[in-house]
């Protein structure tokens, strides 16, 4: 047969099959579809193909009506083909042949195509399942290191063999709460907040480098010690800068509160990834759990995030969500399960230290902590950090260096960085530890830090000038105010003038003194050419100079001189009474920075007089502008008479 097929195959001459006139198109026709047929099948598998389906003796067959039989045979795999087509149907048939074998091959090319696809990603998957199959075992043997691993791992462990000297600032933090300068008051209060069996929340106020961030670490460890705190002797303390605290709203990235890794996301696991599993990431208020959560900046942080925190908390858990969380799914782990269905745990105590007042942070905020305020240090207070600094340091100081970085800074982290650049100064110079005065003003003028308080207390008595008060923030500073006064060139037409830059809330205490002027004296400010000046610009926020400016131009029509080592506050009423006004402990701090003796407040405000005075300072509320003048003019007690700032002769 195979030798049959193989003669048909090469057979030139239509003769030997039929030497019927027209026949020769029909005759290369079957030539073609048993040519086809044969690199479709091969030789051996059609000549078996025949023998099965009794295609043989027609293949043999010289007539073309036979041998088109024995392709629909071939064709159809149908061997119940008996009748060979008739002569008229012979083309028709052969077209129906083709069609169906180019059907054949189209289907057989698709599925090679198909199945060298299959057979390259079955050996992907081959690949990929040896390769976690040796990751397995090098798992279980504990060798999961290759040469390049180990190298990288080496070279961090020679990394770390390789360290500078601690900073200055943290050798030279307070160990202990006792080291904690300035702020007695504000330590106890936080103590009693944080060292109980009921732990509160608290935000801490103040200026920077005040020991907020130090106070609150070694409150926790002193609470750990007591038997009646619910903080374990594990209890963490988290610290977090809120300036940089970034959140994603789809919950993506939130290393606050936590975040979710769903399967698409980069950053997913890879078992989890592939079985469409999301994994919560508990972030740094779980992490706190059990201890405290210091957020430095607190104010600082975004609206939303602070939203978000309250509720957390409220509920001391936080939830998670993921729309590829399948709760039925049995590829989710237990803990990722646990995650979804319990939240995690966050209980712990939130501090929140910030430079802003308190009005500027969110109410809903300050509604759930306590309110624990940290006092800017005196110059008395800055000299003890920076002697006790001087003394870790193994540094000799002369006697005026201290002192010169208290008049340059009022935080107690910046007089410890002058302290540092003097020490170093100092070593470069044939490593000597003494630091000279002439060294600490050169490291002070190159760092482009000058005097904190311009403003000093003097010993003489001066018309027309007086000292008010002012805060910026949580720093009360002095203010020098002066006015001079001159009889108008038209009695009766005299004018007012005040600098801009002051505010309106001041000038509108100007044209209030004028009543009360009037009242005390009998004169009329309008035959005076009155100029009240606040010596340096500085803005004032709200109508607490009343008072003050009412001394001055006081002063400068009845030409009394007015001491200079007493400062004024208070909001003066058109009746001459003295109303309450802001800021009284910040004001008191500021006049004690200026050196101030005597500081008048208003009665309404003997409340928030602080208890821990500087020794030397006194404070006098009074009721009345009268009582501030009997003060401030020194009537008992006057002072040596200085230059006068009151009507040119």
């Amino acid at each position: 047969m195979k030798e049959f097929l193989e003669k048909i195959k090469g057979v030139k001459n239509p003769s030997l099959v039929s030497k019927l006139s027209g026949e020769e198109h029909l005759h290369r026709q079957v030539l073609a579809l048993l040519d086809v047929l044969t690199s479709l099948y091969g030789l051996d598998k059609l000549v078996l193909r025949a023998g099965k389906l009794g295609a043989i003796k027609e293949l043999k067959s010289t007539r073309l009506e036979d041998q088109i039989l024995a392709l629909q045979k071939l064709v159809f795999e149908d061997p119940t083909l008996e009748t060979p087509p008739r002569r008229g149907d012979l083309s028709a048939e052969l077209e129906r042949l083709e069609e169906e074998v180019a059907d054949r091959i189209a289907k057989r090319t698709v599925e090679d195509r198909i199945e060298r696809k299959v057979a390259e990603k079955m050996e992907e998957r081959h690949q990929e399942y040896v390769r976690e199959i040796k990751e397995m075992v090098m798992r279980e043997d504990g060798s999961v290191e290759n040469a390049q691993t180990l190298k990288k791992y080496a070279r961090l462990e020679k990394l770390n063999q390789r360290s500078l000297t601690r900073s200055v600032l943290e050798m030279l933090r307070p160990s202990s709460l006792e080291e904690v300068v300035g702020q007695e008051r504000a330590v106890r209060n936080l103590r009693i907040k944080l060292a109980s069996p009921y732990p509160q929340h608290v935000i801490l106020y103040g200026p920077p480098g005040t020991g907020k961030t130090t106070a609150a670490r070694l409150i926790l460890e002193a609470a750990k010690s007591l038997e009646y705190s619910p903080f374990g002797k594990d209890a963490p303390f988290v610290e977090v800068d809120g300036t940089i605290l970034r959140w994603d709203p789809r919950e993506v990235t939130n290393p606050l509160l936590g975040s979710v890794h769903d399967p698409i996301y980069q950053g997913a696991r890879r078992d989890l990834a592939e079985v469409g599993v999301p994994e919560p990431k508990p972030g740094l208020v779980t992490e706190a759990h059990g201890g405290v959560l210091f957020i430095d900046e607190i104010g600082e942080m975004d609206p939303m995030l602070q939203t978000k925190l309250l509720k957390v908390l409220e509920e001391k858990r936080v939830k998670f969500d993921s729309a590829y969380y399948d709760p039925d799914d049995p590829a989710v782990p237990k803990y990722v399960r646990k995650l979804f269905d319990e939240g995690a745990p966050a209980d712990f105590v939130l501090i929140g230290a910030t430079t802003r007042l308190p009005e500027e942070i969110s109410p809903a905020l300050r509604s759930r902590m306590a309110e624990v305020f940290f006092d800017p240090l005196n110059p008395s207070e800055i000299i003890k950090i920076v002697e006790r600094g001087a003394d870790r340091l193994g540094m000799t100081l002369e006697r005026e260096v201290a002192g010169a970085i208290a008049q340059s800074t009022a935080e107690g982290r910046k007089a410890v960085g002058l302290l540092a650049d003097m020490y170093g100064l100092a070593l470069s110079k044939a490593g000597q530890t003494c630091v000279t005065l002439e060294e600490a003003r050169s490291v002070i003028q190159s760092s482009r830090m000058g005097p904190t308080t311009l403003v000093r207390a003097a010993d003489v008595a001066e018309v027309g000038k007086t000292f008010g008060l002012g805060v910026s923030g949580y720093l009360g500073t002095a203010l020098e105010i002066e006015a001079v006064a001159f009889p108008a060139r038209e009695r009766g037409k005299g004018g007012i003038r005040f600098n801009e830059t002051a505010g309106s809330m001041a000038r509108d205490s100007v044209y209030n003194v004028a009543s009360v002027i009037r009242r005390l004296t009998g004169e009329d400010l309008a035959n005076y050419d009155l100029h009240v000046n606040v010596i340096g610009g500085g803005n004032i926020d709200g109508p607490s100079a009343g008072v003050a400016i009412a001394v001055a131009v006081y002063s400068a029509v009845t030409q009394e001189p007015v001491r200079q080592d007493v400062a004024f506050t208070g909001e003066l009423s058109l009746r001459g009474r003295m109303r309450a006004v802001g800021g009284i402990a910040e004001k008191i701090r500021g006049a004690e920075q200026a050196e101030m003796k005597l500081v008048i407040v208003p009665a309404e405000n003997q409340r928030d007089i602080p208890d821990d005075l500087r020794e030397g300072i006194r404070v006098c509320p009074v009721t009345t502008v009268e009582e501030a003048l009997d003060l401030g003019l020194g009537r008992g007690e006057r002072m040596p008479d200085g230059p006068t700032a009151g009507p040119l002769a």
